[in-house]
């Protein structure tokens, strides 16, 4: 069912968006100074693909330790980030869930416009994870402080 419901959303215009955000990280990166945020809308532009099966959580919850994204630097780097661009990008992604919200059929697409909403709020310092692997990501932890 996953792979049915990321085909469609691939086909009627996930495909568009990802593109989109791949456009919108290849301009921070050659801005230099939008940079930092490159990896951020690398990172959406993967997760508009194939919204379904995968979440996006926080790096140093999943890898279990801290970085630069993580840190005090990427809180700052999301404040900016959700000045210039997370509310409207998230206002955008609203949009569309209520608009596909309105039929049955919709809902899938809408919850995935809903959680991409939620990503382009503040991206900094997230990667994406198959929901898969989240399950199996609290066993992984703790034998990783155990050895």
């Amino acid at each position: 069912m996953i792979f049915i419901l990321n085909l469609l959303w691939f086909i009627l215009g996930g495909f568009i968006a990802g593109l989109a955000w791949i456009l919108a990280g290849v301009i921070m990166a050659v801005t230099i100074i939008g940079l930092p945020w490159a990896r951020s809308c690398f990172m959406i532009a993967r997760y508009t693909f194939w919204p379904f099966g995968y979440d996006i959580v926080s790096r140093d919850q999943y890898y279990g330790e801290a970085d630069i994204g993580t840190g005090a630097l990427g809180t700052i780097g999301n404040v900016i980030w959700f000045v210039f661009a997370g509310w409207w990008l998230a206002l955008m992604h609203i949009s569309a869930a209520i608009g596909l919200a309105c039929s049955i059929i919709g809902i899938p697409f809408a919850w995935a416009h809903v959680k991409l909403a939620i990503a382009s709020l503040f991206p900094v310092g997230k990667t994406v994870v198959a929901v898969d692997e989240l399950r199996l990501m609290p066993r992984r932890l703790s034998q990783a402080k155990q050895g």
